[in-house]
């Protein structure tokens, strides 16, 4: 018989039978339990939270919100360990957070943290890391069985978009072709599924490296604060526009190809103003509105921080694609299955993802059997093989408990997502310090 989190799993199809909320909430707490009592003897920081609450069974949603871990958890390691070049001690730090042991896997002749994230990779672990906004990367834990997992999910989600198996078009993905990053592991398996193996484009084959991104984040941080000195912030500029040049140009280049294969069912993928940035080029070679095949998929997201876009930006790329298959999902670097959004706007969270709706420091529930709640989200996914799935994240969210106006069962997150600290605050969750108090502990540090 399939155990609690198999069905959960079974669940995220769009054509899926779901049972009422009720029953669904009641398999969905097995299922916790079912994983906790597995976690609790792979990852060492969830062992000593479980230990310090005197946890012994999951009687109710409640019970889990002391033992989500802050989303700064991933980013707990010092930062020393890396510019010191401490390459098995960032190993002991990964064991505590990780459900596999990765300290076995020879780091000699690692010169930097791409290297080392190289070699957790070719050892079976894939690390994803986060974009480090925040002036630090979180380094994020997959174990061997992850891939396999979020692929089926990734399909079911892909259905909602009218996207199905098997069919075969010209793939574009508007981001580099290789890279440690969440984002670029999704297109990777969209390619493996849908893309013609003689019409796969990326934006650029050069690899996103970790050391370039954390870097940059850095100097960010130094600039917001005062101290950076005049002269790397002109070094800094000085790169960013040359980048930014090199990206307008094979932006420009890949949309010369995208508008030529207009005529049949292509896949493509990018941020809104990339999107925007098609659009101007099409203009040039004088290419309307509409005119993209109807089996055509096209999903846009995303990077709307610190651009200015037109109010319009959303409508102005859906006329000019048409009238084509559309996907809009809602998701993190930190958990392993998207949240499609169905034709009424609802993101539809999949039943193997427990939403757990928390305030601001995240330490009360605030989920509800019916009607609507504003507050943090946090939430335990099932699926995540590599680490405890348990999680609270930093966006604000709106989220509806009651059955959603396409017919589904909640719940359901609004298009209303952002930020739960503006950008340069600290974002304060409650159980941060005590976390990385154990950390610490476990890693002498």
């Amino acid at each position: 018989m399939p155990s609690a989190r198999e069905r959960l799993l079974d669940m995220a199809a769009p054509d899926a039978e779901l049972p009422s909320p009720r029953a669904l909430r009641e398999l969905q707490l097995r299922a916790a339990q079912e994983l906790l009592e597995e976690r609790i003897a792979q990852v060492p920081l969830l062992a000593r939270r479980v230990a310090s609450l005197n946890l012994t069974r999951l009687e109710r949603f409640e019970d889990l919100v002391p033992l989500l871990f802050a989303h700064t958890t991933y980013k707990s390691y010092p930062q020393a360990l890396i510019d010191q070049g401490k390459w098995d001690r960032l190993l002991a730090w990964l064991r505590t957070v990780a459900a596999f042991d990765p300290c076995g896997i020879d780091m000699h002749g690692v010169e930097n943290i791409d290297q080392w994230i190289d070699r957790l990779w070719a050892g079976g672990f894939e690390i994803l890391a986060t974009s480090g906004s925040s002036g630090r990367c979180s380094l994020i834990p997959r174990g061997p069985a992850d891939r396999a997992v979020q692929r089926r999910q990734l399909q079911h989600a892909m259905a909602w978009g009218g996207l199905m198996p098997g069919e075969r078009r010209a793939f574009f993905a508007l981001a580099p072709r290789r890279g440690p990053n969440m984002f670029i592991v999704v297109l990777e398996m969209l390619a493996e599924m849908y893309a013609r193996p003689d019409a796969i484009h990326y934006l650029s084959d050069v690899p996103l490296k970790v050391s370039e991104v954390s870097r940059a984040a850095q100097l960010r941080k130094r600039m917001a604060d005062g101290a950076a000195q005049p002269g790397e912030i002109e070094a800094f500029e000085r790169e960013l526009a040359e980048r930014g040049r090199a990206g307008a140009a094979a932006l420009e280049r890949l949309a010369d190809v995208l508008v030529a294969h207009r005529r049949e069912p292509v896949y493509v993928s990018g941020q809104w103003a990339q999107h925007l940035s098609i659009i101007a080029r099409a203009r040039e070679l004088g290419v309307g509105d509409g005119e993209f095949h109807p089996r055509s998929y096209v999903a846009a997201g995303g990077g709307v921080k610190a651009i200015k876009l037109p109010p319009d930006y959303k409508e102005q790329v859906r006329r000019f694609y048409g009238a084509v298959l559309s996907g809009r999902q809602y998701g993190m670097t930190e958990i392993s299955q998207l949240s499609p959004a169905c034709a009424h706007g609802r993101y539809h969270v999949p039943p193997a993802v427990v939403v757990l709706l928390v305030d601001g420091p995240g330490e009360a529930l605030l989920n509800r059997e019916e009607g609507v709640a504003t507050g943090r989200f946090a939430f335990l996914d099932l699926a995540v093989q590599g680490r405890w799935g348990g999680l609270i994240a930093g966006d604000r969210v709106e989220v509806d408990f009651s059955r959603c106006a396409c017919g589904r069962i909640g719940p359901t997150i609004a298009d209303t997502i952002e930020r739960w600290a503006p950008p340069g605050e600290d974002d304060y969750i409650g159980c941060a310090g005590t976390l990385e108090s154990y950390v610490r502990q476990s890693i002498g540090s």
